[in-house]
């Protein structure tokens, strides 16, 4: 059961991300993700100025005439969100409000595109996983499930917890018959899964959002630390002097943008409409 505390924050979670969709990216979510997205509609006789790549071969073989290919845009889409809820997403050093952690900016971030997608009347659908599937929630249209999307990534009560995206990535593969917007929210700390990853972006639209926390790229130099591992529980004692791993995540983004995805990373200190914006406008100029 959720605390009073917990409902009232996803209440602020819920009005927050209404507000700003309609006032910053309403249009940026259809521009990078409906602007121009074409489903195939029908073919016709080839007239002179038609575009040759547009000829269906296959039609032309059966016929010994030529035919194009005609395409109407995409009038409603169907986004699903795969939300990690791992042990690691607990982390967080405050932001700039002192409260947040990472869950709670991926909370933002799904819900803010989830009220994007049902403006512009498109269907959301919702996967949570750690190291398997933990709920499956199939895409539908309705404010109520903009705020259930919001509820269930802030407040899911996990069974599992590490983090195995490709798993998560391959359920999806499976599930969805038809090209979706797949937007994909995690730390991607865990199992690689780029091939999982690639196999997904080759058919579907996919983003990857990478929420991260300044603590995780530079710890403070305060010499000896003891640490213990979220997602196994494993204690271990480390040098804090100077340490850094943002080579690490840097690459780490790298990698996921090669297996064909759009990537952003959005830390726990930065304003997560704001990120969203920008991931958008780099969206659309991508394609």
């Amino acid at each position: 059961m959720l605390t009073a505390e917990e409902l009232r924050q996803i209440q602020r979670l819920s009005v927050q991300a209404g507000r700003r969709v309609d006032s910053l990216f309403a249009g940026g979510y259809r521009s990078a993700f409906k602007g121009r997205g074409m489903e195939f509609d029908e073919v016709r006789p080839y007239v002179e100025g038609d575009d040759v790549r547009r000829i269906d071969w296959n039609v032309m073989a059966r016929t010994d005439a030529a035919y194009v290919k005609v395409f109407q845009e995409e009038r409603e889409l169907t986004m699903m969100l795969a939300i990690d809820v791992s042990g690691s997403m607990g982390f967080g050093s405050g932001g700039k409000d002192g409260l947040t952690d990472k869950r709670k900016q991926q909370a933002r971030v799904a819900g803010a595109l989830a009220y994007a997608a049902i403006r512009n009347n498109d269907r959301v659908g919702l996967l949570c996983f750690s190291d398997k599937v933990e709920l499956f929630v199939p895409p539908r249209k309705n404010r109520g499930h903009a705020w259930r999307v919001i509820r269930e990534v802030f407040s899911h009560s996990t069974q599992g917890r590490r983090t195995d995206v490709g798993q998560a990535l391959e359920t999806l593969s499976r599930s969805l018959k038809r090209r979706a917007v797949v937007c994909v929210i995690s730390d991607f700390l865990g199992e690689d899964p780029r091939q999982a990853l690639a196999v997904l972006a080759a058919r579907h639209r996919t983003h990857c959002f990478v929420i991260s926390d300044p603590l995780e790229l530079r710890a403070p130099s305060v010499g000896l630390l003891e640490l213990q591992d979220a997602e196994t529980g494993r204690r271990m004692v480390v040098d804090a002097s100077g340490w850094t791993a943002e080579d690490w995540h840097r690459q780490r983004e790298t990698v996921l943008r090669q297996t064909g995805a759009s990537v952003s990373n959005i830390g726990t200190d930065v304003d997560p409409f704001l990120a969203l914006m920008k991931h958008f406008r780099q969206a659309e100029r991508q394609r």
